[in-house]
């Protein structure tokens, strides 16, 4: 099967900026992080938790691969701010959220919007899942009236 070029020009030449795009000395290259089939292939061996988790520096998102053992479970949690990609590698599990119940096995690709709330209960032989997101900025010092602004609404009664 061949891949399509989706438009680029092919001359490595920046459109905005007319400048060579990524070829020079400091830019980032791609690189190889896990073999996620060799994860999953230490099947109910492998320790409950994160298996792999994203920490390359200068990063903007945010990755792990995790394992869930038989009947394990993430509870019941809404993430307010960052949408999710969950990617089923083993395994099975129950996505439990507003609209109730669905089956995820392996291959099964799910959105996870900000704002939802879920839960994760593997099957019977537990489940292997990646997830990715954004990265969430680092805790920032902020003057002493940032925080003031932020109890204002809640203070005033008009808060949620």
């Amino acid at each position: 099967m061949a891949v399509e070029d989706s438009g680029s020009s092919g001359t490595g030449v920046d459109a905005d900026t007319g400048t060579d795009a990524g070829t020079g000395a400091d830019a980032p290259l791609p690189r190889l992080l896990c073999d996620t089939a060799e994860l999953v292939s230490l099947g109910s061996d492998a320790p409950p938790g994160a298996l792999w988790k994203l920490a390359e520096p200068g990063r903007q998102l945010d990755a792990n691969v995790v394992r869930l053992p038989a009947g394990g479970r993430v509870d019941t949690h809404t993430e307010p701010d960052l949408d999710v990609l969950l990617l089923v590698l083993a395994g099975e599990a129950r996505l439990d959220s507003a609209d109730g119940g669905h089956a995820l096995r392996a291959g099964t690709l799910t959105w996870l919007p900000h704002g939802s709330t879920r839960a994760v209960v593997a099957g019977p032989d537990g489940v292997t899942y990646l997830t990715a997101h954004r990265r969430r900025p680092g805790m920032r010092i902020q003057p002493p009236e940032a925080a003031d602004r932020l109890r204002r609404p809640l203070e005033g009664g008009d808060g949620v």
